[in-house]
C-alpha cells in the first residue's frame, strides 16, 4: 500500500467519525475546490479552506463522509467514492436516505495534500477522470 492511500485512509477515519477538526495532512497552500452541493468554490491556503469547511458543517448535523472505496490514480493522486450521512439542519433531511453518492479526489505531494477536490456528484468526478465506477 502506498503512503498517499495510508494519508488518505487516515483522513478519513476521522472523517467518518464526523471530525472534521485536522488538517495537519494539508499543505498551507492547498488548493480546496467544491462542485456542488450547497454552492461551488475554490479558494487557496488553510484558512480558506477553514472557512469554506466551516460553513459547510454549519448546514448539517451529524455530517458523517464514509468512503466506499479509495482508489490511486497515479503517484499523486487518490480518488475516494464515498457517501455523506447526515441532516440538514434547515430542513431536516437526512442525506443518508437519499443516497448522497460522492467523490473527493486528493493530490498529495511530499506526505501533504496539496489539492482536494469535492464533488458531490460522483459521476462528474469519474467523467473528469476518464473512469467508471468500476475501474
Amino acid at each position: 500500500m502506498s503512503e498517499n492511500l495510508d494519508l488518505i485512509r487516515k483522513i478519513f477515519s476521522s472523517w467518518e467519525q464526523g471530525d472534521f477538526s485536522e488538517a495537519d495532512w494539508a499543505d498551507p497552500e492547498i488548493e480546496y475546490v467544491m462542485h456542488g452541493g450547497l454552492g461551488s468554490e475554490s479558494v487557496t491556503g488553510l484558512a480558506g479552506m477553514a472557512e469554506s469547511w466551516a460553513s459547510m458543517l454549519q448546514a448539517w448535523e451529524h455530517l458523517r463522509a464514509v468512503p466506499e472505496e479509495i482508489r490511486e490514480i497515479d503517484e499523486e493522486r487518490v480518488l475516494v467514492l464515498l457517501k455523506n450521512e447526515g441532516r440538514g439542519k434547515g430542513s431536516g433531511i437526512d442525506i443518508g436516505g437519499i443516497s448522497v453518492r460522492s467523490a473527493n479526489i486528493f493530490t498529495v505531494r511530499d506526505g501533504k495534500v496539496t489539492r482536494l477536490v469535492l464533488y458531490w456528484d460522483r459521476g462528474q468526478a469519474l467523467a473528469e477522470l476518464g473512469l467508471t465506477e468500476s475501474g
